[in-house]
């Protein structure tokens, strides 16, 4: 694929672009499963990926027998984000990836636009505990997004609230849901992960350290 366009923005998510709360999040799943006798292992933890926490609850229910109603899947949610963010309370800016701080700060110095188009609720929590509120342009909040992940709409919002032309824009994304909406919104797609599970992604790297700005403002592959 080409980029023709110019690159006037950059729109990230967080867990497994910027920082690693997976294991957060499986053990606070894993514990609701498990008090509800319901099976749940890492790989069906995968299925959660990119996912927000009431698709997720759904996901994690609908492997046991017991019908919840609104409210007591509400309570269950609840309690499930309350075992997470005790976790992730404790992350300081050294939790941060390798070369994440980096890259944001390339963007920025660039003049490019940046914003955070994550599933998690508890973001500006972990912005804040990672130390880089500040670098963001704007903040997506899912609550206010119609449609979760793969639907287009938090990326949409973003590019919006960065006064940016879709298609000038490029997703950063590890999961496949992620790379869906991305590629919906009609923007280009970086993929972190592995090439053979985010096959939509123009381009894949293994970690955001590996991220070079002056590949996205010129032809796709070519090299720098």
């Amino acid at each position: 694929m080409m980029f023709p366009r110019p690159l006037v923005a950059a729109i990230f998510d967080l867990d497994g672009v910027l920082v690693d709360t997976a294991k957060a999040h499986y053990r606070a799943w894993k514990r609701l499963a498990d008090e509800l006798s319901i099976p749940f292992d890492e790989k069906a933890n995968e299925a959660l990926k990119g996912i927000d926490r009431t698709r997720s609850l759904e996901i994690v229910l609908s492997a046991g027998t017991r019908l919840f109603n609104p409210t007591e899947r509400a309570a269950l949610a609840g309690r499930k984000n309350a075992w997470y963010r005790a976790e992730i309370a404790e992350l300081t800016p050294a939790d941060l990836f390798q070369g994440a701080r980096e890259v944001l700060c390339t963007l920025r110095k660039a003049g490019l636009g940046i914003a955070l188009a994550s599933a998690s609720r508890n973001a500006p929590l972990l912005l804040d505990r990672l130390a880089i509120t500040d670098i963001f342009d704007a903040i997506i909040d899912p609550a206010s997004i119609q449609q979760g992940k793969p639907a287009p709409d938090i990326f949409l919002a973003a590019a919006r609230a960065l006064s940016a032309p879709p298609g000038e824009c490029l997703g950063i994304e590890d999961s496949v849901a992620g790379i869906q909406a991305i590629k919906s919104a009609g923007m280009a797609a970086l993929g972190i992960g592995d090439p053979a599970m985010l096959t939509q992604a123009d381009r894949t790297i293994d970690h955001i350290s590996q991220f070079r700005l002056t590949d996205f403002v010129s032809p796709w592959g070519s090299q720098p």
